[in-house]
């Protein structure tokens, strides 16, 4: 460690960046055995810091925080003995970053996006945009989109100005985007399920099916690659086509492989995969 991890985290949080520790191969704390499967109800999204009044940094990239308080605490001190890393929510912020992987995707950026502030990275580097967004990975050869529901690493304040955030970003995340928040009206599904209402949208059947694919994964002890993928295919499967699924759902899922150390990317991917092998 650490004081001066934690240290940089408070310079951040001072300037209302919310911000949490990184263990060794760049991926947050797992959740504490209170938090484990969300049995503390815990419902990441974007519009909360953390999803729990947990202590300690639970629940991936929805434990960041700019409270001070929280962030020089007992629990956290802990923490940042074990941390390898600063990490921010660039949404909670106010930002998007795109996340350029190696050298080809910096020249690609350089020649159809606006130019703004730049951070070295090992391998390419990150541009920062003034403005929040839904994230997205692999929206283009090594080019992934951090934002809302992410987290990315503290690598300094880089040079440039930051330019506010352009369509050209959005629009490369449409492709890439996962199911978004259903119609406030009756969803119509298959006749199979009798031409009704979705049965889905039933509250209590909804809930159990997410919290036991939060279970799944959270009790998964090896293969967590192959447990997350599977896992989000028995979910898009049985409500992948009636437009039950919400941002909140999805952020519940991947927080949960998140804490068993599937990075955001993996999640991304496996969600993509199981959405293509279903023809969503």
């Amino acid at each position: 460690m650490s004081e001066s991890l934690m240290r940089t985290a408070l310079d951040l949080a001072a300037f209302r960046v919310p911000v949490l520790p990184l263990r060794v191969g760049k991926v947050p704390f797992g959740n504490c055995r209170r938090c484990t499967g969300n049995a503390c109800g815990g419902r990441p999204n974007m519009k909360m810091s953390g999803p729990c009044s947990c202590p300690g940094p639970c629940h991936g990239w929805a434990a960041a925080t700019a409270d001070p308080d929280v962030i020089a605490s007992v629990v956290w001190r802990r923490a940042w003995m074990r941390a390898s890393a600063v990490a921010y929510h660039p949404g909670g912020a106010g930002l998007t970053v795109v996340d350029l992987d190696d050298a080809d995707a910096v020249n690609w950026a350089r020649e159809n996006l606006p130019a703004t502030q730049t951070v070295p990275t090992t391998r390419g580097e990150h541009w920062l945009y003034l403005g929040h967004m839904q994230s997205a990975n692999g929206v283009r050869p090594g080019v992934d989109i951090k934002s809302t529901m992410a987290y990315a690493r503290w690598l300094g304040p880089g040079t440039g100005t930051m330019a506010a955030l352009p369509d050209t970003v959005r629009a490369l995340a449409v492709k890439a985007s996962v199911p978004v928040r259903p119609a406030p009206h009756a969803v119509a599904v298959p006749a199979r399920f009798g031409g009704g209402e979705c049965p889905h949208r039933t509250p209590v059947f909804l809930e159990r099916g997410i919290a036991m694919a939060e279970q799944r994964i959270t009790e998964a002890s090896s293969a967590v690659h192959a447990t997350v993928y599977r896992t989000f295919l028995a979910v898009l499967s049985t409500h992948g086509r009636c437009g039950c699924l919400t941002d909140t759902h999805i952020g519940r899922l991947f927080a949960a492989a998140q804490a068993k150390g599937e990075t955001a990317r993996h999640c991304t991917d496996a969600w993509t995969n199981a959405r293509t092998r279903l023809g969503l």
